[in-house]
């Protein structure tokens, strides 16, 4: 509750649950003052014939249930955060429990972790109890991008391959879940859509995929005119420094179509891989980078 921008929203939730509170309270009292005579009373609705429902009060436990139930709100209302912005007397909180719980996980598996972190990565990556600790982690944390099978989506690279866009080196591989990545195709609508159509054809061309063989040497010359090669270097096999993508690889992040290359080009493409060093810690983010290089035939270059 410790969002609340003005004072409104503080009294619109302290007068709601007080309002509910004692609106069930009259209600029970109203239930009790009501005299009960010794001749039964039905309500006047009758089904099939003779089946008659009958105006009889809640049993005294049922309604000592009721009691029970607004005592024990009064006492939560005191002892935690009900009431608008007060805290209540204990002074808990989701968020303070959630800490005192991720705490107390970390401190039970802190040894292991530091285990794991006396190694190194290539050792780690062949390690079966470390593999599958990674595992558990790249299930909680990352699979929402790149699948339960780590073979990623459109615009969500697939880990299980052996092509690394910044690098298969296990420092790299540790920036990259660490510091996270930025990964950005300018947009070269500028140069013009007959131009576009040429790099796209003379791209596939350079992963085997029929092309526009006119086209396609076309493209090759606009390759180094208009700048793609100082990403993708002259021979377009990327520069790993860059997050410059290998073009001659048929790996595709977004698609191979000409439709789809000639889109990456005219508009660019923003691709980010957020950093988890400040959530994770240097141990999980160690333990992640292992099964990443497991995944990937062991870090080897391509």
């Amino acid at each position: 509750m410790s969002d609340f921008v003005n004072q409104f929203w503080n009294w619109y939730v302290i007068l709601l649950t007080a309002i509910s509170i004692i609106a069930c309270s009259v209600v029970l009292w109203s239930q009790n003052i009501t005299p009960v005579s010794d001749q039964a009373h039905t309500t006047g609705h009758v089904w099939d014939e003779t089946l008659e429902e009958y105006n009889n009060p809640l049993p005294k436990w049922w309604m000592w249930l009721f009691h029970i139930t607004v005592v024990f709100s009064l006492v939560y209302c005191v002892l935690y955060p009900t009431l608008g912005s007060f805290q209540g007397v204990l002074g808990w909180s989701s968020s303070g429990q959630y800490e005192k719980e991720v705490a107390k996980a970390d401190a039970e598996t802190k040894p292991l972790y530091d285990k794991y972190l006396a190694m190194d990565l290539p050792a780690l990556a062949a390690d079966k109890e470390g593999v599958e600790t990674g595992k558990r982690l790249y299930l909680t944390y990352c699979m929402q991008c790149h699948g339960a099978d780590a073979r990623g989506g459109k615009g969500f690279p697939n880990l299980a391959d052996n092509d690394w866009q910044w690098g298969s080196d296990p420092a790299q591989i540790v920036e990259t879940i660490s510091a996270g990545r930025m990964g950005v195709m300018p947009a070269h609508a500028q140069v013009g859509a007959d131009t576009i159509k040429d790099l796209a054809n003379y791209v596939r061309s350079l992963s085997g995929l029929p092309a526009d063989s006119l086209r396609a040497a076309k493209g090759q010359e606009a390759f180094n005119s208009v700048g793609c090669s100082g990403c993708h270097g002259a021979d377009a096999k990327g520069m790993a420094a860059l997050g410059a993508p290998n073009l001659t690889d048929k790996v595709w992040l977004y698609g191979g179509s000409e439709a789809t290359i000639i889109e990456t080009i005219a508009k660019g493409r923003t691709n980010q891989m957020p950093a988890w060093q400040a959530f994770l810690g240097d141990a999980k983010v160690h333990v992640l980078a292992a099964y990443v290089m497991s995944l990937g035939k062991g870090g080897e270059s391509k």
